[in-house]
């Protein structure tokens, strides 16, 4: 059967001597395995739209449950700006492999669109930190474990909020906390305006260096505690950034 697909390039690996095999999340189909014949060939039409990263819309020979078959790609995104930069590059890797893990968790559209909104974002120089955080909060409603963030997850009082914890699963009142660190109001607001944000609708992020990295280490933190996932992708993000 021809279809039509919206997707992006997951995974890529070597089939015989000249062909490949790729993996596509779709909008319509979620994660399909697809066999692009030739498409290592220097001349090949394939050779430069088999790649991890090609965002567009991919005509092929459909399968349900085995290979199909690609016979042409559509680009609709070159993301040529987090091509030419390693450090874009990585960011990009860990979110595609995230959104790879959570769309295996049930299929949802907004795994694919608030993925590819983000990579857009990026490409077009916006805070790749703040989009990343924005991503990971997301995702964590899809996987089911979204932190508490509109009450105390201890008392549920919507009043005098003073810090996040990963470890008791969201805000706490200053009635509620212990011995965790207390943390800019800003920080608590702003994590919250993440999760309700379009990310596609973005058109300003101002959020300094200090905010962004309690934010993203109350969302490392809480990724270990409740999702169970391992990426070896944000490992290496991570090193990177602390390079």
């Amino acid at each position: 059967m021809y279809e039509q697909l919206t997707g992006i390039v997951i995974s890529e690996q070597n089939y015989g001597e000249k062909s490949k095999i790729i993996n596509i999340l779709t909008e319509e189909k979620g994660i399909i395995g697809i066999m692009a014949k030739g498409a290592r060939s220097l001349k090949s039409p394939l050779r430069s739209v088999s790649c991890k990263l090609t965002y567009g819309v991919f005509n092929i020979y459909y399968k349900k449950d085995k290979l199909s078959i690609l016979k042409e790609v559509s680009i609709l995104n070159n993301f040529n700006n987090i091509r030419k930069n390693i450090d874009l590059i990585s960011y990009a890797s860990y979110l595609i492999d995230l959104a790879s893990q959570v769309v295996r968790h049930g299929s949802d559209k907004n795994v694919f669109s608030n993925l590819i909104s983000a990579l857009i974002k990026i490409n077009d120089g916006f805070n790749a930190d703040v989009i990343t955080n924005i991503l990971e909060l997301k995702y964590l409603d899809n996987l089911g474990v979204l932190p508490v963030l509109d009450r105390c997850v201890d008392c549920g009082s919507t009043s005098n909020i003073v810090t996040l914890s990963s470890d008791r699963g969201g805000y706490l009142c200053s009635n509620c906390r212990l011995n965790e660190p207390i943390i800019p109001s800003k920080a608590i607001k702003l994590i919250r305006m993440y999760y309700y944000v379009d990310i596609g609708k973005i058109d300003n992020i101002d959020v300094s260096s200090d905010i962004t990295k309690q934010i993203n280490d109350f969302l490392d933190n809480y990724y270990d505690r409740y999702t169970g996932l391992y990426l070896k992708s944000k490992s290496f993000l991570n090193n990177l950034k602390n390079m």
